[in-house]
């Protein structure tokens, strides 16, 4: 059980590692635990994280939107459930995405990458604003500080 902290859940299994890099959860000195291919019922297998004392800003849970849209953010205080905040997709995603066009002048030049996101079937896809192309949920690249 958590006493103070935030929880995760109903991240796709897949998705795990790329939503503790895009938090940088490796270099927090909390206590954070997570689970990795449970069963449930409505993804198959999914992942949960636990991050103790530390709670999110609306731009981190912005951004696990662009992962894992459907997952479950519970804030947590003295054990129980204080808060549940809701996923929501910005307008636009500035240095956070890289291009998967291999011509995109953001693969090229030290140009910050804008997406902007719309829903096209139900299906997200961001659109690059310089090169104009697509990306769906499924292509997706975290840029990563190294």
């Amino acid at each position: 059980a958590l006493r103070n902290g935030t929880v995760i859940d109903h991240i796709p299994s897949e998705k795990l590692f790329q939503v503790i890099t895009l938090l940088g959860l490796e270099n927090v000195p909390n206590q954070v635990t997570f689970g990795y291919n449970l069963d449930s019922k409505k993804l198959g297998k999914k992942a949960i994280i636990k991050v103790s004392d530390k709670y999110l800003s609306q731009d981190e849970v912005n951004k696990i939107a662009v992962l894992a849209p459907n997952a479950k953010i519970n804030i947590i205080k003295e054990y129980d459930v204080a808060e549940k905040m809701q996923l929501q997709l910005p307008d636009e995603y500035i240095g956070l995405l890289k291009c998967k066009n291999p011509k995109c002048i953001t693969n090229h030049q030290p140009v910050p990458t804008k997406f902007s996101t719309a829903y096209e079937n139900s299906e997200l896809k961001l659109r690059c604003h310089y090169c104009e192309k697509n990306t769906s949920s499924d292509n997706l690249k975290i840029i990563t500080e190294n």
